[in-house]
Order: C-alpha cells, then sequence, then structure tokens
C-alpha cells in the first residue's frame, strides 16, 4: 500500500482559542484594569487588516527568531487599543507587548471533542499526519500542551516559513516531505486558505466546520472523516 498523508489546519479545525485574537486583547485589557467594559468586540474591527496571512501573495520574512515576528504585530495591537479601546499611544505599546504570553497561554486553547479520536482511528488506518498553518511561532509548543504532537510527524508552521496559505509555496513546502506517489489530502476549515489553496496545486481538499456552497466534500464534524476517506 502506498504512503498515505493528511496535511491538518490547526486553528478552526484541530483546535480553537477562545475568543481568538481580539479575546486575547480584551484579556490583556482586562488583566491590566480588572472591570475594564472594553470588549472583545470593541476591538475586533481594528483587527481585521495588518497579520501577515492578510497578505497571502506576499513572502514574510526571513524572520530572525520568534521576537522578530511578533514585533511586527505590534502596530496592529496598538491600533486596536487606541482606536478600539481609547487608549494612550504609552500605555497602548505597553499593553501590545503583553498580548503574546496571553494569545499563546495554552490554557485559553481546546481541541475541537472529535479532533483526538478522528486522528486515532485514521492513525490506524496508516495515514500519516502533516499540520500545516498560518499561525504564530509557538504553534509546536502549543501542539505539545494540547497533546497532539506524538500524532504529528511534521509542523510547517508559516511563521517560520514565510509563506501563508494559499500561497502555492505553502503547499509546495509539505509536499516535499511526501514519500513518492503518495495520497494526499488536505483538512480545513477556510474555504479560501484550505481547501482552494491546497486544490490549486492539485491538492485534493476536504472543507469541515465551516460550510461552503462550493465546497465537495465537506463534513461538519472530523467523526465523518475516516469512512470519507476510505472511499475508493
Amino acid at each position: 500500500m502506498k504512503a498515505r498523508y493528511l496535511i491538518w489546519d490547526f486553528d478552526g479545525t484541530l483546535a480553537y482559542r477562545r475568543g481568538g485574537w481580539s479575546g486575547a486583547l480584551a484579556e490583556t485589557l482586562q488583566q491590566e484594569a480588572s472591570g475594564c467594559d472594553v470588549t472583545a468586540n470593541s476591538l475586533r474591527p481594528y483587527l481585521q487588516d495588518g497579520f501577515p496571512w492578510h497578505y497571502p501573495e506576499r513572502f514574510h520574512g526571513p524572520w530572525t527568531g520568534a521576537d522578530a515576528w511578533w514585533e511586527s504585530l505590534t502596530p496592529i495591537f496598538e491600533r486596536a487599543y487606541c482606536c478600539g479601546a481609547g487608549l494612550r499611544p504609552s500605555d497602548a505599546h505597553r499593553l501590545a507587548q503583553e498580548v503574546r504570553q496571553v494569545y499563546v497561554d495554552p490554557t485559553f486553547w481546546h481541541l475541537f471533542d472529535d479532533t483526538l479520536p478522528c486522528i486515532r482511528s485514521l492513525s490506524a488506518q496508516d495515514w500519516q499526519h502533516f499540520v500545516l498553518s498560518n499561525h504564530v511561532p509557538e504553534l509546536p509548543q502549543l501542539m505539545e500542551a494540547l497533546g497532539l504532537s506524538n500524532s504529528v510527524s511534521r509542523v510547517f508552521n508559516s511563521a517560520e516559513t514565510g509563506f501563508e496559505k494559499p500561497h502555492p509555496r505553502a503547499f509546495h513546502n509539505v509536499l516535499t516531505a511526501v514519500e513518492g506517489d503518495a495520497a494526499v489530502w488536505m483538512i480545513g476549515d477556510s474555504m479560501k486558505s484550505d481547501f482552494d489553496g491546497a486544490r490549486a496545486v492539485g491538492i485534493p481538499a476536504i472543507l469541515v466546520r465551516n460550510w461552503h456552497p462550493n465546497a465537495k466534500p465537506y463534513c461538519d464534524n472530523l467523526g465523518a472523516l475516516p469512512k470519507l476517506l476510505g472511499q475508493p
């Protein structure tokens, strides 16, 4: 039997962070000023632009390390604090430096209930697992904390490679680790980044969790994947 690989998205597919980025900024602010009435909804409109994955057509990097990657996000956080919370620039800058610690705190991250049962079932069918994610440099540590590391052979993270899905290079980087004439599928929750991005380079894909009328095949949850992948 030829080798079989699944390329998984991480955030929104295997796991999620409660509150996302806007939640992390709100939590950082609330730790500083308990009782503050600024919510994630107040900050969210100012986080819709500026992250590397908002410009996937560009090469981002090369980064000199995790600190440099996070420093590039400081202006985005500062803008959100100034415009969404009404902070002075000096206070916004100080809080922006603390977002990293809050965002990567594993207590805010959770696996979906169907993640480990699905991966274990597919591993028993000899599927190998890669992760391809537009994510923060601490992704491997988050995966370790969530109990995923033992099940995933390789992690391809845009914070290290500089290429964000759906850029073709993001997918080609993964294909270089695939053995010969292997079966390969992309599994993700983003129509643009995961489903369309993979298909554009010839990788079949399955959209999960976020229904889209143009996505076939699609699964509401990961429980249906083992049977679907077992079909000819």
